[in-house]
């Protein structure tokens, strides 16, 4: 039997996803996290969804959304899909209040690792020399970006876990005057082991170095704020904890890196204004076919093309209703939850690879038997996430002491 990282747990879920939408349940009231109509999240009967962490289940009113914007381009071919601008504008700022960032620094890109790579390409590695520092519980995605780049020569020097943390003290020890910057996930989607964003950005400053975070682990899961941690980018996608679709997600530059640190490396017609051509006898005289306003922006430095319309009706929904809740509500009604599960899962033989007391949205496992967990969590229905000899446990919002119940006795068992 060949087991991989995505047939394991994930698969083992697959036709109960498949059948999402039978009923509406929601968890039941708490302090600052009131159960409410306009938050329906549907499950369906006998399953336990804790994978949240891969992707998040979206709301009856995203769907909804979704649905109004299929409608139009069906019947109504003449009008510019859902609001078109004005909705773009609604999202980019709600984002950008979510991380405490003007929707000037925001930009839509297509994924976090999009983002990555442009942060990367922008800053003109490898050719521009010196070296980063990553570490090993950054994204698996990005740990095969900076390998490729390692066999092109760049100096890349990865920072590895101790008791399953990154200690500062260890990035210290290999980060110099030398160093371009330091990429991390600000959340780990190993572990959930959540940085101090704070101390890696001004250890990198110090140096004359800058910091990415991916923050599709924390966005909309955990309170950012990159005013007060300093990090000059970020980026994440919104099918996750941002409660949103695939296709679509933010790219954030700190003011005052733009052109003079990192530089546009595509080009398209978001990044302009006032295009004008100049090909018909009536139009304005110019030596060139086409002249243009270049935009200064982060938009106009990051997007080339349009977005996913379908995808922006859903975030402008769950952007609303998760500013409305409070990252920290959504945080506090979550933390119950993380706590019992690193106290009660190794009574069960499972060793926390999560450091302890973690505030984030993720609390992993090892499992010694993967291959018979898998099974037991098959056959009751409970779906948590998908990594060999790793369980991945994700709650969010919708889950509540009953699914940890249903956890726990389905691995007892």
């Amino acid at each position: 039997m060949n087991i991989t990282r995505r047939t394991l747990l994930h698969g083992a879920g697959s036709l109960a996803l498949a059948s999402l939408g039978r009923r509406t349940w929601l968890p039941a009231p708490t302090a600052g996290f009131p159960s409410s109509g306009d938050v329906d999240f549907p499950i369906p009967d006998g399953t336990t969804y804790l994978n949240n962490a891969s992707w998040h289940p979206m709301s009856v009113p995203a769907m909804a959304a979704i649905q109004e914007y299929l409608e139009r381009r069906v019947h109504h071919i003449t009008e510019m899909p859902s609001g078109g601008q004005a909705v773009k504008d609604d999202v980019k700022a709600r984002f950008a209040a979510l991380i405490n960032a003007r929707p000037s620094e925001i930009s839509f890109i297509q994924s976090t690792m999009v983002g990555e790579n442009l942060v990367v390409s922008g800053l003109g590695l490898p050719a521009s020399g010196g070296n980063v520092v990553t570490d090993a519980l950054h994204f698996d995605g990005s740990m095969y970006l900076y390998g490729s780049l390692k066999a092109r020569g760049l100096d890349v020097r990865t920072v590895k876990p101790r008791d399953w943390r990154i200690d500062i003290r260890d990035m210290e020890k290999v980060v110099d005057k030398n160093t371009k910057l330091i990429a991390l996930s600000l959340v780990s989607y190993y572990n959930g082991f959540q940085h101090d964003l704070k101390a890696v950005c001004d250890l990198a400053h110090a140096h004359g170095a800058h910091v990415y975070a991916d923050i599709i682990q924390a966005a909309g899961a955990v309170p950012i704020d990159v005013r007060a941690s300093g990090v000059d980018f970020c980026a994440c996608s919104s099918f996750k904890w941002l409660m949103g679709d695939f296709g679509l997600g933010f790219m954030y530059v700190r003011d005052g890196l733009l052109d003079r640190v990192i530089r546009r490396t595509q080009y398209g017609y978001e990044q302009t204004d006032d295009v004008i051509a100049h090909l018909l006898p009536a139009d304005p005289p110019s030596r060139e076919p086409y002249t243009w306003t270049v935009q200064h922006d982060t938009s106009a430095h990051f997007q080339v093309g349009t977005s996913a319309y379908s995808a922006l009706g859903a975030l402008q929904h769950s952007l609303k209703h998760i500013q409305e809740v409070g990252v920290a509500n959504i945080q506090a009604h979550r933390q119950p939850l993380i706590d019992r599960l690193q106290r009660e899962m190794p009574r069960l033989g499972f060793e926390p690879l999560t450091p302890a007391g973690t505030t984030s949205p993720i609390v992993s496992f090892a499992i010694k038997d993967p291959v018979r967990v898998a099974d037991k969590l098959r056959k009751a229905n409970v779906i948590v996430g998908d990594s060999l000899n790793r369980l991945r446990i994700s709650p969010s919002v919708f889950n509540d002491q009953r699914d940890i119940d249903r956890l726990l006795e389905t691995l007892a068992n």
